[in-house]
């Protein structure tokens, strides 16, 4: 009878005590998970408004919702009494494992975060990265997608796209085309450079701002070289290649000036008769 009394005489103060803990702990528990809610809603709005990719965007609004999620538990198990040192030690030797196992993949997710934020090439550019060339057609969180001018798709990882050099030919709106005309010796230079300056004026392509340059750079060992450098639009670039190509050759060809090609000269020796 006693013990009963003195347990009926110490239940208010019981009650009193864990129930405050217990309502604490809840309390604690609705607003944390409130706040990883809104973590993760403000996270990926703020993603979404500066353009980034709505997969990469809604995978670290998940991932804030998880970490923000996983402290609202430990300070609820806190509040309750619950030791969470040993628990916050076992998470810590999860994650760790985890991260270890999934380096590469975690790598290639960072390196993808890190492209669509600085974005060095974006979908639809023509670049030159992880030792392979081709049209970004798609850039997903572990992966980028290129599609080579013949049509076949190269996967490469995002880490070994951010770790090397990225050329990207679509960058700007202007490239310059750079072709080196050789002629024979005996051809006149000022009308070499009046025929090649004439089709430059007459071809659609070039663009008359920036201007482009002809001159002579180089004494060969069989040809005087010309750069000739016009510039065109970036999507014009290889139309306006070929096709420049195509009308110097028969412009020069026209004006009976020669462009000079390997030759080989043969003497034959007649050795006498023994």
């Amino acid at each position: 009878m006693e013990n009963i009394e003195s347990l009926m005489a110490q239940a208010p103060e019981f009650l009193i005590t864990y129930g405050l803990k217990v309502v604490m702990a809840i309390l604690i528990f609705i607003i944390g998970k409130y706040l990883s809610n809104v973590a993760k809603k403000l996270t990926t709005k703020l993603l979404l408004g500066r353009k980034i990719d709505e997969t990469v965007a809604s995978f670290v609004g998940n991932l804030v919702w998880g970490v923000v999620f996983v402290f609202t538990i430990i300070a609820t198990l806190g509040q309750i009494g619950v030791q969470t040192a040993s628990l916050v030690a076992v998470l810590g030797a999860a994650g760790l494992a985890v991260g270890l196992a999934l380096q590469g993949s975690l790598s290639n997710f960072a390196s993808g975060v890190l492209m669509v934020i600085f974005r060095p090439c974006r979908v639809g550019d023509y670049v030159d990265a992880a030792g392979v060339s081709g049209t970004i057609d798609e850039i997903t969180i572990f992966s980028t997608r290129l599609l080579t001018p013949d049509n076949k798709v190269i996967v490469a990882p995002n880490s070994a796209m951010m770790n090397g050099t990225i050329t990207n030919y679509s960058a700007q709106e202007k490239r310059r085309v750079d072709m080196v005309i050789g002629v024979g010796y005996g051809a006149d230079i000022a009308k070499t450079k009046q025929i090649l300056t004439e089709v430059l004026d007459n071809n659609s392509y070039v663009l008359k701002d920036p201007a482009y340059t002809i001159a002579l750079a180089e004494l060969g060992d069989s040809s005087i070289n010309f750069v000739v450098r016009p510039w065109v639009k970036t999507p014009d670039y290889w139309g306006a290649k070929f096709e420049l190509l195509e009308q110097i050759k028969n412009a020069l060809d026209a004006a009976g000036i020669e462009i000079p090609f390997p030759q080989m000269d043969l003497h034959l020796k007649e050795m006498p008769a023994k």
